[in-house]
């Protein structure tokens, strides 16, 4: 007799996440592919010498869960609609208490430093078990991962008693979730891959070793760096309608027993997870808190149990990983902070204030959120904290940099980009200069401690910057080397010092009546059409950044001492303009990330691949020997 084959686990017909009708489905699990490509493609010049791909480590991309609706699209021009992704984001970390970055530069600081949960399943609590763990360097902070230290900036919330930890009776051992994460029957983690030597690989391996967390689409990975088979994942996790956008390692919990991690979704949940001992649980579980994707996450420099996390409705949320959830609704509806003051009850101008829904402050801290910014209602792309551990810089598709006192809940500066969105920021290790980088294809350089702060526009992407880092192991008092990313699919270093960029001669001749030369005024970015890129990249947004000039304070009919004036936007013509030292296509899709190490520059696109460009020998074991004193 003859039997019917079984249906194919994944259905094939037309509509299903936008594909044809008869499309051939990736398989549902794939192993991660390394690679060590040669030749002169691979391999690009600076006045350092010759950065070469060491190897190329291409993780598994898994389709689309079967129970995943079809992608509505969000844009009528495009024909390949995606679901909310950011591609192949790393986290590098090690274990051991030797600083993985150079020692802390000298700090500057721009203020004086004063100062009901929803349970999906029975056994998904939100509360913390009493196991706890033994470890002999738990507390050990690492100082150069944590420069608060020399610049003694006090701690979040610290003159708010409910947001102190719980006492413990050995400062060693270290909370941990309660949910097992390899037994759990939650329909919102499809499956959980352990490698089967895990215990013994991490026994074995060398404490200085290079860890890695990296999401991809809905897939989360544990790697092994340093290792030969690091193409073997130590942990596999498959999420089931949900994508990790972003996540971050506690620096200050992390020892070779306990690994605090969160993960921030695109429908706007939150997991604590523990590695080694694969327990987690959910926060804001199916979105009390707040439901809009999570577009950005990071552990409170300092704190063993507080993190920021940017939601994309342009409001920043600080959580609590032990505290349960409750339906969120906003306290002193009628105040607003800037530069310390409390203005009366008046329509709210998020193009100079900074809305407090509920403050660090508060007596109510029984359960999350601890504390509700809101910024504006344009969706909040990156933010950084400073290496001093007392500001914050902000930025979002409206094309704002806001610079905050995240301490004292207060906006301090705000700027805007020539032109559209800004979509990634970062410091400088001494925390000086603030770089961004946006749908503009341009990085600007800012000093907030000067005026004008805008230092410098970089040229040399072709398309959005997505992603800016400084190569600290490149940088001193003078000196400075960052790198930038881009879906132009480059990669580009600068070099810049204090000396070197001077303004041009048209600095001192504005045009007569140019709007930029108002002091208060705000010129609004201008936008671009939406274009089909390539590579998958045709269902981007453009940024609607239609900002008004009610940015002074008169407009918003309150105190003028109680709002920031946002700056004028600089014009070219008075702008320095600073070329790369490189720029070369490194990969055949979009770039989104990229790290340095002592030895490596490291970057990964939105295909997964992880590449690794080793730095020129000498200078590595140079850069070693500095990192080691």
């Amino acid at each position: 007799m003859f039997v019917l084959p079984p249906p194919p686990r994944y259905p094939s017909g037309h509509g299903y996440n936008g594909l044809p009708a008869g499309a051939t489905l990736p398989m549902i699990e794939t192993n991660n592919v390394l690679s060590n490509p040669s030749g002169p493609e691979y391999q690009f010049l600076v006045g350092e010498g010759l950065y070469v791909l060491k190897e190329d480590l291409h993780l598994a991309t898994p389709p689309p869960h079967p129970s995943e609706a079809p992608v509505v699209n969000p844009n009528p021009l495009s024909t390949a609609p995606q679901p909310a992704t950011t591609g192949t984001r790393l986290t590098l970390f090690n274990l051991d208490v030797s600083p993985l970055s150079p020692a802390v530069y000298r700090t500057t600081s721009r203020s004086d430093g004063a100062q009901g949960s929803v349970q999906e399943q029975p056994d998904e609590s939100q509360s913390s078990t009493d196991v706890r763990e033994s470890s002999s360097d738990a507390g050990r902070i690492n100082s150069s991962e944590l420069p608060q230290l020399a610049s003694n900036a006090p701690a979040f919330g610290e003159s708010n008693t409910l947001l102190a930890p719980a006492a413990q009776k050995d400062a060693n051992k270290r909370r941990k979730p309660k949910n097992n994460m390899t037994k759990s029957n939650s329909s919102f983690i499809s499956r959980v891959i352990n490698h089967e030597t895990l215990a013994k690989r991490l026994q074995d391996r060398a404490r200085d070793g290079l860890f890695a967390f990296a999401n991809v689409n809905r897939a989360f990975q544990w790697l092994d760096m340093s290792s030969p088979a690091k193409a073997e994942y130590l942990t596999k996790i498959l999420f089931t309608k949900a994508h990790c956008l972003c996540h971050d390692v506690n620096k200050v919990t992390k020892s070779s027993t306990h690994i605090d991690v969160v993960l921030g979704f695109s429908t706007g949940e939150i997991i604590w997870w523990e590695p080694i001992t694969q327990r987690y649980i959910r926060l804001n579980k199916n979105g009390i808190i707040n439901g809009t994707p999570v577009s950005e996450i990071r552990w409170i420099p300092g704190s063993e149990n507080l993190f920021l996390a940017a939601h994309m409705d342009g409001t920043l949320v600080v959580y609590d990983k032990e505290k349960e959830d409750a339906i969120f609704s906003p306290e002193d509806e009628g105040i607003s902070r800037t530069s310390g003051e409390t203005g009366s009850t008046i329509k709210v101008n998020y193009s100079s204030q900074l809305y407090v829904h509920k403050s660090a402050h508060s007596k109510n801290q029984k359960a999350n959120p601890v504390a509700v910014w809101k910024l504006s209602n344009h969706r909040i792309n990156a933010f950084a904290f400073s290496p001093d551990n007392r500001h914050l810089a902000v930025v979002s598709e409206d094309g704002s940099l806001r610079i905050i006192d995240y301490l004292k809940e207060e906006l301090l500066d705000l700027h805007y980009a020539y032109y559209s969105g800004l979509t990634c920021v970062c410091w400088s290790p001494d925390g000086k200069y603030v770089v961004t980088g946006g749908q503009d294809d341009l990085l600007s350089i800012w000093c907030p401690s000067e005026s004008p702060a805008l230092i410098a526009r970089c040229q040399g992407h072709h398309s959005w910057v997505t992603s800016v880092a400084f190569d600290p192991w490149r940088c001193d008092e003078r000196n400075y080397r960052f790198g930038s990313v881009g879906e132009d699919r480059r990669i580009c270093l600068w070099d810049f010092s204090v000396g070197m960029l001077q303004r041009p001669r048209a600095a001192s001749v504005r045009q007569r009546g140019s709007i930029s030369s108002r002091p208060g005024a705000v010129v609004a970015p201008l936008l671009r059409a939406e274009t089909s890129g390539t590579n998958g990249s045709g269902s981007r947004l453009r940024s609607d950044s239609n900002l008004s000039a009610a940015g002074s304070a008169a407009a918003a009919g309150g105190d003028s001492k109680a709002k920031v004036v946002p700056h004028p936007v600089e014009p070219r013509a008075t702008t320095a303009t600073l070329p790369p030292v490189l720029s070369k296509t490194v990969d055949d899709d979009v770039l989104c990330w990229l790290g340095f190490t002592p030895d490596a520059i490291l970057t990964s696109c939105k295909a997964g691949h992880i590449r690794t460009w080793t730095r020129p020998s000498e200078l590595a074991q140079q850069l070693e020997e500095k990192a080691v004193e």
